[in-house]
């Protein structure tokens, strides 16, 4: 894992759930998902979007990188996961990655608290998968 993705899991762990590093405050949560060919869990810090009390949105936007981020790929293979959130705790979610209209709804969504993801946007040509965590 980067030193930077684990920085970021010290201080969401440490200041229950608020990360100061990059504006970032309470819009997070750390994913925790299950590797796709090594079965071995893993950790990743998300910026997310919580639209109700059992729904989060993410991006798998890897900063506007030609290719989908290694943990997409394990949501996909594996879509029963956890996730640690700022207010709730640890929490039981499944994965949904969301198509069409309900895509382009959550990332108007993803754009309208993150900024920098239109930045990601203008620097790829694939689409940016969200994907709906919703409690299990």
């Amino acid at each position: 894992m980067p030193d930077w993705n684990q920085q970021i899991i010290d201080e969401f762990r440490a200041h229950d759930g608020t990360v100061a590093t990059n504006g970032f405050g309470r819009n997070l949560v750390l994913l925790h998902h299950i590797g796709a060919k090594t079965g071995t869990e893993r950790v990743t810090p998300a910026a997310a979007v919580h639209p109700d009390a059992d729904t989060w949105l993410v991006a798998a936007s890897k900063a506007g990188a030609p290719d989908n981020p290694a943990w997409f790929h394990n949501l996909r293979a594996h879509p029963d996961v956890r996730i640690e959130t700022p207010d709730d705790g640890t929490v039981e979610v499944r994965a949904r990655v969301l198509e069409g209209a309900e895509r382009d709804a959550g990332w108007s969504r993803m754009t309208g608290l993150f900024e920098g993801f239109r930045a990601y946007e203008q620097r790829t040509t694939r689409v940016i998968p969200v994907i709906e965590l919703s409690r299990r």
